[in-house]
């Protein structure tokens, strides 16, 4: 079994795909450590506001396979592939890191950059997996979030009920 870090972001009927998101993925992967929600204010295009979480799992899949299934739920999802990088999106889940792997494999970079450049996945990352190292930097999660430059991009807990519980609760 591997340990991965995923990454989920919608900003298209938020709650609806997000929750469907975190539902195919306890199917797929059973179970999940979960992050707080988070919004944000788009990064890289105006846009409505983002949710955004981080799950950590155990598989058994390959990077390819695993990537594959991660697709097939954003189609599910309604996810739209042929716009922009930058656009709005119903779901959009990533592999952030696999296990302790440092390279490109199917197509895939991992540790994805996004970790370090986006405090809306470098803090719920460091939520769930304060001590967990970095595959390539080799520091902590909590370390990065203590360096990173928090003023860069505002974020803040939502209140989101998933499957029956409160998995995040606003401050």
């Amino acid at each position: 079994m591997t340990m991965i870090y995923l990454s989920l972001g919608s900003n298209v009927e938020r709650h609806k795909h997000i929750a469907a998101g975190l539902d195919a993925l306890a199917r797929m992967l059973g179970e999940l450590q979960i992050s707080s929600v988070y919004e944000s204010k788009a990064v890289g295009f105006e846009g409505s506001n983002f949710f955004n979480l981080v799950v950590g799992a155990e598989t058994v899949l390959s990077i390819a396979e695993l990537s594959e299934n991660l697709k097939r739920i954003e189609d599910n999802n309604g996810r739209k592939r042929n716009g922009p990088k930058f656009s709005p999106r119903t779901l959009d889940i990533d592999i952030l890191t696999y296990g302790d792997f440092v390279g490109i494999e199917s197509g895939i970079e991992l540790p994805r950059a996004e970790i370090t450049k986006n405090a809306f996945v470098l803090l719920p990352m460091a939520e769930i997996a304060p001590h967990a190292k970095h595959p390539q930097l080799l520091q902590t999660y909590a370390q990065l979030w203590s360096e990173y430059d928090q003023s860069s991009q505002q974020l803040w807990v939502i209140d989101f009920m998933w499957s029956g519980r409160k998995i995040s609760q606003a401050q």
